[in-house]
């Protein structure tokens, strides 16, 4: 029963052009950082990419160094390819990658239990709490590719701003 449900919600959300980046709900999601030397954030755009899709990020905030990167979600249903960056400002930290392998919007919303289910920009998007206070929102940019982006509360505001700046397309 909840299939049907969650895409008949996502199709209802669809048409009501909800678009803004919603405030998190509480789950158990962690991101799994592969420690890195931390270096500057630069202004140029970085990519992540899921098979033949590169997911461009424009806006990582300048004041925040990179602390290295990421490849699984503990939230996730089931085990998926995940290609991640970690920047971090003091103890805070900021999370955005790529999830690859969901295919349909009945997939994605079974994605991560206990998440709420909206769209974003059209799409459907879940977003959801950590028992830490990790606050996460995960959108289907399109079929095969979902963009993640987690934030300690710190840099909660962070969210709405760096989803705005990514854009998708194919790769070279």
């Amino acid at each position: 029963m909840r299939r049907p449900t969650a895409v008949l919600l996502v199709l209802a959300l669809t048409g009501c052009g909800a678009g803004e980046v919603p405030e998190p709900e509480p789950t158990g999601i962690t991101a799994t950082a592969v420690p890195s030397s931390p270096e500057p954030a630069r202004s140029k755009t970085v990519s992540l990419s899921c098979g033949d899709t590169d997911v461009h990020l424009a806006a990582v905030p300048a004041e925040l160094r990179r602390a290295g990167s990421f490849a699984h979600l503990a939230s996730l249903a089931r085990r998926l390819d995940v290609d991640g960056l970690i920047w971090r400002r003091n103890d805070e930290h900021l999370y955005v990658g790529v999830v690859c392998g969901v295919r349909t919007a009945e997939q994605f919303a079974t994605l991560v239990a206990r998440s709420t289910l909206t769209a974003y920009k059209g799409r459907p998007a879940l977003r959801w709490t950590t028992k830490r206070g990790l606050r996460n929102f995960m959108w289907l940019e399109r079929p095969g590719t979902a963009v993640y982006i987690g934030a300690t509360p710190g840099l909660a505001p962070q969210i709405r701003h760096i989803a705005a700046g990514v854009s998708a397309g194919l790769g070279q």
